[in-house]
């Protein structure tokens, strides 16, 4: 298992997923980003909904918003609908798919 230079829990299984970070070939780096699983309908790939709030600074107040991430799921990580994982950018692997999923939330 390679150290991909973020600081997360690696998982604790093997796979051979040439586009897994951890024991592939794809290196990742920031953003990182967290937030749920809203789709795993896709083979491979996962639907991440991430909810963040902007100040609207003409009548300072902040407004909700929210925009979805299609990421990569490597085969050592498991995950199900609603669950927290952090997102790391890498390069483009599809055409809406440039995410890679590195961590579930309150894995051990």
């Amino acid at each position: 298992m390679r150290n991909i230079g973020i600081e997360v829990n690696e998982p604790k299984e093997e796979c051979t997923d040439s586009k897994c970070p951890f024991h592939g070939e794809l290196g990742v780096k920031s953003p990182v980003i967290e937030g749920k699983i809203t789709s795993v309908s896709m083979k491979g790939t996962v639907t991440v909904l991430r909810e963040y709030m902007k100040k609207n600074e003409k009548y300072e107040r902040y407004e909700k918003r929210r925009k979805k991430y299609h990421a990569h799921l490597p085969g050592c990580i498991h995950v199900k609908l609603g669950d927290v994982v952090k997102i790391a950018y890498a390069r483009p692997l599809a055409k809406s798919v440039s995410f890679v999923v590195i961590e579930r939330e309150g894995s051990d």
